[in-house]
Protein backbone atom coordinates (compact mmCIF):
# COMPACT_ATOMS: atom_id res chain seq x y z
CA UNK A 1 0.00 0.00 0.00
CA UNK A 2 2.83 2.13 0.74
CA UNK A 3 5.05 1.51 -1.98
CA UNK A 4 1.94 2.66 -4.72
CA UNK A 5 2.42 6.45 -4.26
CA UNK A 6 6.25 6.44 -4.46
CA UNK A 7 6.67 4.27 -7.53
CA UNK A 8 3.75 6.04 -9.59
CA UNK A 9 5.62 8.95 -10.28
CA UNK A 10 9.47 6.75 -10.92
CA UNK A 11 6.54 5.72 -13.23
CA UNK A 12 5.16 8.44 -15.12
CA UNK A 13 9.01 9.87 -15.11
CA UNK A 14 10.06 6.69 -17.23
CA UNK A 15 6.96 6.83 -19.36
CA UNK A 16 7.36 10.50 -20.28
CA UNK A 17 11.13 9.74 -21.19
CA UNK A 18 10.25 7.15 -23.45
CA UNK A 19 7.97 8.94 -24.89
CA UNK A 20 10.49 12.14 -25.47
CA UNK A 21 13.00 10.02 -26.41
CA UNK A 22 11.38 7.99 -29.07
CA UNK A 23 10.06 11.24 -30.38
CA UNK A 24 13.35 13.05 -30.68
CA UNK A 25 15.09 10.39 -32.21
CA UNK A 26 13.14 11.00 -35.27
CA UNK A 27 14.30 14.14 -35.76
CA UNK A 28 17.95 13.50 -34.53
CA UNK A 29 19.03 11.03 -37.53
CA UNK A 30 18.13 12.65 -40.39
CA UNK A 31 20.14 16.16 -38.72
CA UNK A 32 23.18 14.21 -38.13
CA UNK A 33 23.22 12.91 -41.78
CA UNK A 34 22.50 16.02 -42.88
CA UNK A 35 25.39 17.28 -40.55
CA UNK A 36 28.00 14.93 -41.97
CA UNK A 37 27.36 16.27 -45.44
CA UNK A 38 28.09 20.20 -43.77
CA UNK A 39 31.50 18.28 -42.43
CA UNK A 40 32.20 16.76 -45.79
CA UNK A 41 32.09 13.74 -44.32
CA UNK A 42 29.72 10.56 -45.28
CA UNK A 43 26.65 9.77 -43.72
CA UNK A 44 27.74 7.35 -41.01
CA UNK A 45 30.31 10.03 -39.67
CA UNK A 46 26.97 11.86 -38.48
CA UNK A 47 25.08 8.70 -37.27
CA UNK A 48 27.98 7.68 -35.15
CA UNK A 49 28.68 10.69 -33.65
CA UNK A 50 25.12 10.70 -32.80
CA UNK A 51 24.86 7.65 -31.04
CA UNK A 52 28.68 8.15 -29.30
CA UNK A 53 26.77 11.45 -27.91
CA UNK A 54 23.24 9.90 -26.83
CA UNK A 55 24.83 7.14 -24.93
CA UNK A 56 28.49 8.90 -23.16
CA UNK A 57 25.59 11.81 -21.98
CA UNK A 58 22.66 9.55 -21.35
CA UNK A 59 25.41 7.50 -18.78
CA UNK A 60 27.38 10.18 -17.40
CA UNK A 61 26.38 13.57 -17.81
CA UNK A 62 24.77 16.01 -14.94
CA UNK A 63 21.87 17.86 -17.23
CA UNK A 64 18.40 16.10 -17.25
CA UNK A 65 17.51 17.58 -20.60
CA UNK A 66 20.91 17.94 -22.81
CA UNK A 67 21.30 16.30 -25.93
CA UNK A 68 24.46 15.31 -26.90
CA UNK A 69 25.08 15.32 -30.93
CA UNK A 70 26.57 16.36 -33.72
CA UNK A 71 25.80 20.14 -34.55
CA UNK A 72 25.56 22.91 -37.24
CA UNK A 73 28.47 24.71 -36.00
CA UNK A 74 30.84 22.11 -34.85
CA UNK A 75 30.48 20.49 -38.50
CA UNK A 76 31.61 23.60 -40.19
CA UNK A 77 34.21 24.17 -38.08
CA UNK A 78 35.30 20.29 -39.01
CA UNK A 79 34.72 21.28 -42.69
CA UNK A 80 36.98 24.00 -42.08
CA UNK A 81 40.24 22.31 -40.49
CA UNK A 82 40.48 19.23 -42.50
CA UNK A 83 40.30 21.71 -45.60
CA UNK A 84 43.15 23.28 -43.80
CA UNK A 85 45.04 20.27 -43.26
CA UNK A 86 44.60 17.99 -46.31
CA UNK A 87 42.78 19.92 -48.73
CA UNK A 88 40.10 18.56 -50.88
CA UNK A 89 41.03 14.83 -50.79
CA UNK A 90 37.83 13.07 -49.36
CA UNK A 91 39.33 10.11 -47.90
CA UNK A 92 42.37 11.96 -46.51
CA UNK A 93 39.91 14.66 -44.99
CA UNK A 94 37.83 11.75 -43.42
CA UNK A 95 41.05 9.92 -41.87
CA UNK A 96 42.33 13.40 -40.16
CA UNK A 97 38.74 14.22 -38.94
CA UNK A 98 38.72 11.60 -36.70
CA UNK A 99 41.98 12.28 -34.95
CA UNK A 100 40.77 15.97 -34.89
CA UNK A 101 38.22 14.72 -33.20
CA UNK A 102 39.65 12.32 -30.73
CA UNK A 103 42.14 15.36 -29.78
CA UNK A 104 39.54 17.30 -29.32
CA UNK A 105 38.00 15.01 -26.41
CA UNK A 106 41.30 14.99 -24.90
CA UNK A 107 41.47 18.63 -24.96
CA UNK A 108 37.92 18.32 -23.16
CA UNK A 109 39.42 15.74 -20.79
CA UNK A 110 42.41 18.00 -20.19
CA UNK A 111 40.41 21.08 -19.35
CA UNK A 112 37.91 19.24 -17.28
CA UNK A 113 40.92 17.56 -15.17
CA UNK A 114 42.34 21.38 -14.89
CA UNK A 115 38.94 22.22 -13.73
CA UNK A 116 38.36 24.96 -16.21
CA UNK A 117 35.10 24.67 -16.26
CA UNK A 118 35.13 29.08 -16.80
CA UNK A 119 36.72 28.29 -20.20
CA UNK A 120 32.84 29.01 -21.94
CA UNK A 121 33.40 32.88 -20.76
CA UNK A 122 36.29 33.43 -22.92
CA UNK A 123 33.39 33.53 -25.86
CA UNK A 124 31.57 36.96 -25.03
CA UNK A 125 27.23 36.52 -25.50
CA UNK A 126 27.70 39.25 -28.04
CA UNK A 127 30.79 37.48 -29.86
CA UNK A 128 28.63 34.13 -30.08
CA UNK A 129 25.69 35.26 -31.47
CA UNK A 130 27.38 37.31 -34.23
CA UNK A 131 29.78 34.24 -34.72
CA UNK A 132 26.64 32.15 -35.10
CA UNK A 133 24.88 34.23 -36.97
CA UNK A 134 27.92 34.63 -39.90
CA UNK A 135 28.38 31.07 -39.33
CA UNK A 136 24.59 30.41 -40.21
CA UNK A 137 25.03 32.44 -43.31
CA UNK A 138 27.73 30.22 -45.02
CA UNK A 139 26.30 27.09 -43.53
CA UNK A 140 22.89 27.99 -45.55
CA UNK A 141 24.79 28.87 -48.35
CA UNK A 142 26.72 25.92 -48.64
CA UNK A 143 23.57 24.13 -48.55
CA UNK A 144 22.12 26.17 -51.71
CA UNK A 145 23.99 23.32 -54.34
CA UNK A 146 21.66 20.60 -52.48
CA UNK A 147 18.61 22.63 -53.25
CA UNK A 148 19.36 23.42 -56.67
CA UNK A 149 21.10 20.09 -57.43
CA UNK A 150 24.18 21.51 -58.81
CA UNK A 151 27.75 20.73 -57.65
CA UNK A 152 28.74 21.71 -54.11
CA UNK A 153 30.59 24.89 -53.01
CA UNK A 154 33.90 24.48 -51.48
CA UNK A 155 35.97 26.89 -49.02
CA UNK A 156 33.88 28.88 -46.61
CA UNK A 157 34.98 32.42 -47.90
CA UNK A 158 31.75 34.08 -48.80
CA UNK A 159 33.19 35.89 -51.97
CA UNK A 160 34.19 33.02 -53.18
CA UNK A 161 31.03 31.08 -52.50
CA UNK A 162 28.81 33.83 -54.31
CA UNK A 163 30.74 33.75 -57.04
CA UNK A 164 31.25 30.04 -57.37
CA UNK A 165 27.38 29.84 -56.29
CA UNK A 166 26.17 32.54 -59.29
CA UNK A 167 28.38 30.56 -61.70
CA UNK A 168 26.11 27.62 -61.18
CA UNK A 169 22.92 28.75 -60.93
CA UNK A 170 22.32 28.12 -65.05
CA UNK A 171 22.69 24.34 -64.07
CA UNK A 172 19.79 24.34 -61.77
CA UNK A 173 17.97 21.51 -61.34
CA UNK A 174 13.67 22.04 -61.60
CA UNK A 175 13.29 19.17 -59.77
CA UNK A 176 15.36 18.85 -56.95
CA UNK A 177 14.71 22.66 -56.33
CA UNK A 178 10.82 21.60 -56.19
CA UNK A 179 11.69 19.01 -53.91
CA UNK A 180 13.99 20.98 -51.61
CA UNK A 181 11.22 23.99 -52.00
CA UNK A 182 8.36 21.74 -50.88
CA UNK A 183 10.29 20.60 -48.39
CA UNK A 184 11.19 23.65 -46.98
CA UNK A 185 7.55 25.05 -47.09
CA UNK A 186 6.92 21.92 -45.19
CA UNK A 187 9.39 22.57 -42.38
CA UNK A 188 8.01 26.27 -41.61
CA UNK A 189 4.78 25.24 -41.48
CA UNK A 190 4.86 22.26 -39.07
CA UNK A 191 7.07 24.84 -36.87
CA UNK A 192 4.02 26.50 -35.90
CA UNK A 193 1.87 23.91 -35.57
CA UNK A 194 3.34 22.49 -31.47
CA UNK A 195 3.71 18.91 -31.43
CA UNK A 196 4.37 18.17 -35.70
CA UNK A 197 7.38 16.94 -36.43
CA UNK A 198 8.45 18.65 -39.27
CA UNK A 199 11.69 16.96 -40.23
CA UNK A 200 10.32 13.26 -39.75
CA UNK A 201 7.58 14.48 -41.98
CA UNK A 202 9.81 15.71 -44.28
CA UNK A 203 11.85 12.59 -44.47
CA UNK A 204 9.18 10.47 -44.92
CA UNK A 205 7.26 12.23 -47.91
CA UNK A 206 11.20 12.34 -49.52
CA UNK A 207 11.50 8.67 -49.02
CA UNK A 208 8.40 8.05 -50.52
CA UNK A 209 9.25 10.00 -53.65
CA UNK A 210 12.97 8.73 -53.84
CA UNK A 211 11.80 6.68 -56.52
CA UNK A 212 10.23 9.12 -58.39
CA UNK A 213 13.03 11.73 -58.19
CA UNK A 214 15.90 9.62 -58.79
CA UNK A 215 14.54 8.97 -62.49
CA UNK A 216 14.41 12.71 -62.93
CA UNK A 217 18.19 12.86 -61.82
CA UNK A 218 17.78 14.02 -58.14
CA UNK A 219 20.58 12.70 -55.94
CA UNK A 220 19.73 10.75 -53.01
CA UNK A 221 22.17 9.74 -49.86
CA UNK A 222 23.16 6.79 -50.96
CA UNK A 223 24.80 3.38 -49.29
CA UNK A 224 25.76 3.43 -45.47
CA UNK A 225 27.89 1.84 -44.26
CA UNK A 226 27.85 1.95 -39.95
CA UNK A 227 29.88 -0.91 -39.36
CA UNK A 228 32.36 0.68 -36.62
CA UNK A 229 35.93 0.91 -37.75
CA UNK A 230 37.94 -1.03 -35.66
CA UNK A 231 41.11 1.23 -37.21
CA UNK A 232 42.73 3.51 -35.46
CA UNK A 233 42.33 7.19 -36.15
CA UNK A 234 45.30 9.24 -38.10
CA UNK A 235 47.12 11.45 -35.96
CA UNK A 236 48.95 14.82 -37.00
CA UNK A 237 52.20 14.21 -38.86
CA UNK A 238 55.13 15.94 -37.33
CA UNK A 239 54.55 19.65 -38.92
CA UNK A 240 50.49 19.29 -38.24
CA UNK A 241 50.70 18.83 -34.77
CA UNK A 242 50.70 22.61 -33.70
CA UNK A 243 48.01 23.87 -36.02
CA UNK A 244 46.28 19.97 -35.35
CA UNK A 245 46.10 21.26 -31.45
CA UNK A 246 45.04 24.90 -32.27
CA UNK A 247 41.93 23.47 -34.59
CA UNK A 248 41.27 20.97 -31.44
CA UNK A 249 41.02 24.18 -29.15
CA UNK A 250 38.98 26.13 -31.30
CA UNK A 251 36.31 23.06 -31.81
CA UNK A 252 36.37 22.80 -27.88
CA UNK A 253 35.59 26.34 -27.55
CA UNK A 254 32.65 26.53 -30.03
CA UNK A 255 31.08 23.42 -28.70
CA UNK A 256 31.89 24.38 -25.20
CA UNK A 257 30.39 27.61 -25.66
CA UNK A 258 27.25 26.18 -27.33
CA UNK A 259 26.72 23.20 -24.64
CA UNK A 260 27.34 25.54 -22.03
CA UNK A 261 24.48 27.91 -23.15
CA UNK A 262 21.91 24.97 -24.01
CA UNK A 263 22.73 23.42 -20.63
CA UNK A 264 22.92 26.47 -18.31
CA UNK A 265 19.76 27.85 -19.68
CA UNK A 266 17.80 24.84 -19.26
CA UNK A 267 18.84 24.27 -15.48
CA UNK A 268 17.96 27.91 -14.91
CA UNK A 269 14.35 27.28 -15.77
CA UNK A 270 14.32 24.04 -14.28
CA UNK A 271 15.86 24.69 -10.95
CA UNK A 272 18.78 22.28 -11.58
CA UNK A 273 22.47 22.14 -10.45
CA UNK A 274 25.21 23.02 -13.35
CA UNK A 275 28.64 20.96 -13.34
CA UNK A 276 30.65 22.86 -15.39
CA UNK A 277 34.01 20.69 -15.07
CA UNK A 278 31.91 17.10 -15.02
CA UNK A 279 30.17 18.12 -18.13
CA UNK A 280 33.61 19.29 -19.23
CA UNK A 281 34.92 15.51 -19.01
CA UNK A 282 32.03 13.85 -20.26
CA UNK A 283 31.83 16.30 -23.27
CA UNK A 284 35.77 14.59 -23.63
CA UNK A 285 34.74 11.30 -23.23
CA UNK A 286 31.55 11.40 -25.91
CA UNK A 287 34.32 12.78 -28.34
CA UNK A 288 36.72 10.46 -27.82
CA UNK A 289 34.51 8.00 -28.39
CA UNK A 290 32.87 9.29 -31.96
CA UNK A 291 35.89 9.91 -33.25
CA UNK A 292 37.78 6.40 -32.42
CA UNK A 293 33.97 5.22 -34.37
CA UNK A 294 35.31 8.02 -36.83
CA UNK A 295 32.45 10.07 -36.15
CA UNK A 296 32.12 13.74 -35.47
CA UNK A 297 32.49 16.22 -33.09
CA UNK A 298 29.60 16.35 -30.15
CA UNK A 299 28.11 18.81 -28.06
CA UNK A 300 24.79 19.96 -26.66
CA UNK A 301 22.99 21.92 -28.99
CA UNK A 302 20.38 24.27 -28.59
CA UNK A 303 17.62 22.72 -30.84
CA UNK A 304 18.19 19.11 -30.10
CA UNK A 305 18.27 20.62 -25.91
CA UNK A 306 14.73 22.59 -26.27
CA UNK A 307 13.34 20.07 -28.64
CA UNK A 308 14.02 17.07 -26.22
CA UNK A 309 12.39 19.30 -23.31
CA UNK A 310 9.61 20.07 -25.27
CA UNK A 311 8.66 16.48 -26.07
CA UNK A 312 8.34 16.24 -22.60
CA UNK A 313 11.91 14.49 -21.52
CA UNK A 314 12.23 14.13 -17.35
CA UNK A 315 15.77 12.74 -17.02
CA UNK A 316 18.89 11.85 -19.51
CA UNK A 317 16.93 8.42 -19.64
CA UNK A 318 15.51 10.37 -22.94
CA UNK A 319 18.89 10.50 -24.52
CA UNK A 320 19.60 6.90 -23.85
CA UNK A 321 16.14 6.05 -25.18
CA UNK A 322 16.75 7.91 -28.25
CA UNK A 323 20.07 6.20 -28.59
CA UNK A 324 18.30 2.96 -28.48
CA UNK A 325 15.41 4.46 -31.52
CA UNK A 326 18.35 5.42 -33.00
CA UNK A 327 20.25 1.98 -33.09
CA UNK A 328 16.98 0.39 -34.21
CA UNK A 329 16.31 2.77 -36.64
CA UNK A 330 19.41 2.21 -38.07
CA UNK A 331 19.17 -2.00 -38.11
CA UNK A 332 15.72 -1.78 -39.69
CA UNK A 333 15.21 1.33 -41.75
CA UNK A 334 18.94 1.68 -43.27
CA UNK A 335 17.97 1.03 -46.90
CA UNK A 336 15.03 4.16 -46.51
CA UNK A 337 17.35 6.21 -45.00
CA UNK A 338 19.54 5.57 -47.80
CA UNK A 339 16.63 7.03 -50.01
CA UNK A 340 16.83 10.45 -48.77
CA UNK A 341 16.78 12.67 -51.44
CA UNK A 342 19.61 15.04 -50.72
CA UNK A 343 17.03 18.24 -51.44
CA UNK A 344 15.37 17.71 -48.54
CA UNK A 345 18.21 16.95 -46.16
CA UNK A 346 19.84 20.66 -47.17
CA UNK A 347 16.59 21.75 -46.66
CA UNK A 348 16.44 20.35 -42.95
CA UNK A 349 20.13 22.02 -42.74
CA UNK A 350 18.73 25.76 -43.93
CA UNK A 351 15.72 25.28 -41.13
CA UNK A 352 17.83 24.18 -38.61
CA UNK A 353 20.22 27.29 -38.86
CA UNK A 354 17.35 29.62 -39.69
CA UNK A 355 16.35 29.91 -36.08
CA UNK A 356 19.95 31.78 -36.19
CA UNK A 357 19.54 34.56 -38.40
CA UNK A 358 17.39 36.01 -37.13
CA UNK A 359 18.45 40.04 -36.66
CA UNK A 360 16.08 40.39 -33.48
CA UNK A 361 19.31 38.37 -31.40
CA UNK A 362 21.14 41.61 -31.84
CA UNK A 363 18.00 44.00 -30.63
CA UNK A 364 19.25 43.91 -27.28
CA UNK A 365 22.50 45.26 -27.88
CA UNK A 366 21.03 47.61 -29.91
CA UNK A 367 18.60 48.87 -27.03
CA UNK A 368 21.06 48.81 -24.62
CA UNK A 369 23.47 50.38 -26.53
CA UNK A 370 26.73 47.87 -25.36
CA UNK A 371 28.69 45.58 -27.57
CA UNK A 372 27.10 46.76 -31.10
CA UNK A 373 30.73 47.07 -32.32
CA UNK A 374 31.58 43.52 -31.02
CA UNK A 375 28.53 41.47 -32.52
CA UNK A 376 28.94 43.46 -35.96
CA UNK A 377 32.47 42.55 -35.69
CA UNK A 378 32.05 38.69 -35.16
CA UNK A 379 29.44 38.85 -37.91
CA UNK A 380 31.83 40.54 -40.57
CA UNK A 381 34.52 38.19 -39.29
CA UNK A 382 33.62 35.02 -40.25
CA UNK A 383 31.87 36.37 -43.65
CA UNK A 384 35.03 38.12 -44.43
CA UNK A 385 37.91 36.10 -43.21
CA UNK A 386 36.19 32.18 -43.29
CA UNK A 387 35.16 29.81 -40.17
CA UNK A 388 38.42 29.45 -38.25
CA UNK A 389 40.02 32.93 -39.06
CA UNK A 390 36.48 34.18 -38.37
CA UNK A 391 36.21 33.19 -34.86
CA UNK A 392 40.19 33.99 -33.83
CA UNK A 393 39.64 37.11 -35.25
CA UNK A 394 36.66 37.49 -33.13
CA UNK A 395 37.52 36.23 -30.18
CA UNK A 396 40.81 38.52 -30.00
CA UNK A 397 38.77 41.77 -31.18
CA UNK A 398 36.47 41.14 -27.98
CA UNK A 399 39.33 41.42 -25.63
CA UNK A 400 40.85 43.94 -27.49
CA UNK A 401 38.04 46.21 -26.90
CA UNK A 402 37.93 44.80 -22.98
CA UNK A 403 41.29 45.72 -22.81
CA UNK A 404 41.02 49.27 -24.43
CA UNK A 405 37.57 49.85 -21.79
CA UNK A 406 40.04 48.69 -18.74
CA UNK A 407 43.33 50.39 -19.97
CA UNK A 408 41.51 53.73 -20.62
CA UNK A 409 39.57 53.36 -16.82
CA UNK A 410 37.30 56.47 -15.51
CA UNK A 411 38.62 58.31 -12.20
CA UNK A 412 35.47 59.41 -10.06
CA UNK A 413 36.26 62.56 -7.86
CA UNK A 414 34.28 62.05 -4.90
CA UNK A 415 31.92 64.30 -2.46
CA UNK A 416 29.54 64.21 0.46
CA UNK A 417 26.06 64.82 -0.14
CA UNK A 418 25.17 67.22 1.86
CA UNK A 419 22.59 65.42 3.40
CA UNK A 420 24.19 62.33 4.62
CA UNK A 421 27.38 60.67 4.65
CA UNK A 422 27.60 59.00 1.82
CA UNK A 423 30.06 59.47 -0.97
CA UNK A 424 29.40 59.78 -4.61
CA UNK A 425 31.03 61.31 -7.52
CA UNK A 426 30.90 65.27 -8.18
CA UNK A 427 30.67 64.63 -11.51
CA UNK A 428 26.99 62.98 -11.16
CA UNK A 429 25.73 64.71 -8.44
CA UNK A 430 25.93 68.64 -8.48
CA UNK A 431 24.97 68.48 -4.37
CA UNK A 432 27.73 66.79 -3.55
CA UNK A 433 31.05 68.75 -1.70
CA UNK A 434 34.61 67.68 -1.47
CA UNK A 435 35.73 67.38 2.05
CA UNK A 436 38.24 70.59 2.59
CA UNK A 437 41.64 69.53 2.72
CA UNK A 438 41.17 65.77 0.96
CA UNK A 439 41.26 64.37 -1.97
CA UNK A 440 38.66 61.31 -2.30
CA UNK A 441 39.21 59.11 -5.67
CA UNK A 442 37.97 56.09 -7.00
CA UNK A 443 39.05 53.94 -9.84
CA UNK A 444 36.16 52.43 -12.16
CA UNK A 445 38.04 49.77 -13.23
CA UNK A 446 40.01 47.44 -11.47
CA UNK A 447 43.43 48.49 -11.17
CA UNK A 448 46.22 46.01 -13.27
CA UNK A 449 49.24 46.39 -15.12
CA UNK A 450 48.38 48.46 -18.25
CA UNK A 451 45.90 51.08 -16.35
CA UNK A 452 47.82 51.63 -13.53
CA UNK A 453 50.17 54.34 -14.33
CA UNK A 454 47.44 56.52 -16.42
CA UNK A 455 44.98 56.25 -13.37
CA UNK A 456 47.37 57.50 -11.21
CA UNK A 457 48.47 60.11 -13.57
CA UNK A 458 45.39 61.28 -13.34
CA UNK A 459 45.34 61.27 -9.63
CA UNK A 460 48.56 63.12 -9.56
CA UNK A 461 47.10 66.18 -11.68
CA UNK A 462 43.92 65.96 -9.27
CA UNK A 463 46.38 66.35 -6.03
CA UNK A 464 48.42 69.01 -7.89
CA UNK A 465 45.77 71.60 -8.80
CA UNK A 466 44.29 71.32 -5.23
CA UNK A 467 45.25 73.99 -2.98
CA UNK A 468 45.82 73.23 1.21
CA UNK A 469 45.55 69.59 0.14
CA UNK A 470 46.81 67.77 2.98
CA UNK A 471 45.38 63.93 2.47
CA UNK A 472 44.64 61.90 -0.36
CA UNK A 473 42.11 58.58 -0.11
CA UNK A 474 42.23 56.43 -2.53
CA UNK A 475 38.82 54.11 -2.40
CA UNK A 476 40.05 51.03 -4.14
CA UNK A 477 36.75 48.56 -4.15
CA UNK A 478 36.96 47.84 -7.70
CA UNK A 479 40.23 46.39 -7.51
CA UNK A 480 39.95 42.55 -6.30
CA UNK A 481 43.81 42.23 -5.88
CA UNK A 482 47.25 44.17 -7.47
CA UNK A 483 49.83 42.91 -9.34
CA UNK A 484 53.21 43.63 -9.63
CA UNK A 485 53.13 46.70 -11.60
CA UNK A 486 50.19 48.36 -9.76
CA UNK A 487 52.31 47.83 -6.46
CA UNK A 488 55.38 49.45 -8.06
CA UNK A 489 53.40 52.25 -9.53
CA UNK A 490 51.75 53.16 -5.90
CA UNK A 491 55.11 52.77 -4.36
CA UNK A 492 55.92 56.29 -6.87
CA UNK A 493 53.01 57.33 -6.25
CA UNK A 494 53.47 57.72 -2.20
CA UNK A 495 56.89 58.75 -2.36
CA UNK A 496 55.59 61.64 -4.49
CA UNK A 497 53.02 62.45 -1.99
CA UNK A 498 55.18 62.05 0.43
CA UNK A 499 57.63 64.89 -0.77
CA UNK A 500 54.88 67.43 -0.94
CA UNK A 501 53.67 66.58 2.85
CA UNK A 502 50.62 64.86 1.86
CA UNK A 503 49.71 61.69 3.40
CA UNK A 504 48.02 58.65 1.40
CA UNK A 505 45.17 56.35 2.85
CA UNK A 506 43.51 53.43 0.65
CA UNK A 507 39.85 52.41 1.52
CA UNK A 508 37.67 49.46 0.59
CA UNK A 509 40.66 46.93 -0.08
CA UNK A 510 39.99 43.34 -0.58
CA UNK A 511 41.60 41.09 1.72
CA UNK A 512 44.25 40.29 -1.57
CA UNK A 513 45.29 43.11 -1.97
CA UNK A 514 45.71 44.61 1.81
CA UNK A 515 47.99 41.60 1.92
CA UNK A 516 50.01 42.28 -1.11
CA UNK A 517 50.18 46.59 0.22
CA UNK A 518 51.18 44.81 3.74
CA UNK A 519 53.60 42.63 2.35
CA UNK A 520 55.40 45.44 0.55
CA UNK A 521 55.89 47.37 3.58
CA UNK A 522 55.79 50.92 2.27
CA UNK A 523 56.86 53.45 5.04
CA UNK A 524 54.24 55.87 3.66
CA UNK A 525 51.99 53.00 3.89
CA UNK A 526 51.50 51.44 7.80
CA UNK A 527 48.77 48.64 8.23
CA UNK A 528 46.95 51.47 9.68
CA UNK A 529 46.59 53.26 6.80
CA UNK A 530 45.21 49.69 5.31
CA UNK A 531 42.23 49.21 7.35
CA UNK A 532 39.64 51.62 6.49
CA UNK A 533 36.66 49.64 5.91
CA UNK A 534 34.96 52.95 3.97
CA UNK A 535 35.73 56.22 2.85
CA UNK A 536 33.76 57.57 5.83
CA UNK A 537 36.32 55.57 8.13
CA UNK A 538 39.41 57.32 5.86
CA UNK A 539 37.64 60.68 6.14
CA UNK A 540 37.35 60.74 10.17
CA UNK A 541 40.89 59.56 10.73
CA UNK A 542 42.09 62.26 8.54
CA UNK A 543 39.92 64.50 11.11
CA UNK A 544 41.00 63.39 14.21
CA UNK A 545 44.53 63.30 12.87
CA UNK A 546 44.40 67.07 12.17
CA UNK A 547 42.54 67.81 15.37
CA UNK A 548 45.84 66.35 16.75
CA UNK A 549 48.48 68.15 15.33
CA UNK A 550 46.51 71.32 15.92
CA UNK A 551 46.55 70.78 19.76
CA UNK A 552 50.32 70.73 19.19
Amino acid sequence: MNAQPSTAPAARSLAADVLAGTAIAGLLLPEAVAYAGIAGLAPQAGVMALFAGLVCYGALGRSRYAIVSATSSSAAVLAAATLALEGGDAASRAAVAAGLVVLTGLCFLIAGAARLGGLSHLIARPVLRGYTFGLACVIALKQLPGLLGVPALHGDFLPRLLTDLAGHLGQADPWALAAGAVALLLLFACERTKGLPGSLLAIALGMAASGWLARHGVAVVGAMHLVPQWVWPTWPSGEQWLPSVELAAALLLILYAESYGSIRNFALKHGDKVALNRDLAVLGVANVASGLLHGMPVGAGYSATSANEAAGARSRVAGLVAAGCVLLMVLFLLPWIERIPMPVLAAIVIHAVSKSLRLSVFTPYLRWRRDRLVALAAVLSVLALGILNGLLVAIAFSLIMLLRRLASPRLSVLGRLADGHDFVDIAAHSDAREVPGVLIARPEEPLFFANAEAVLAQLRHRAADRQGLRVVVLSLEESPDLDGTVLESLGDFTAWLDTRGIVLRVARLKDAAREALERMALPQLPPQALEYWSVEDAVLASSVAEAKDTTK
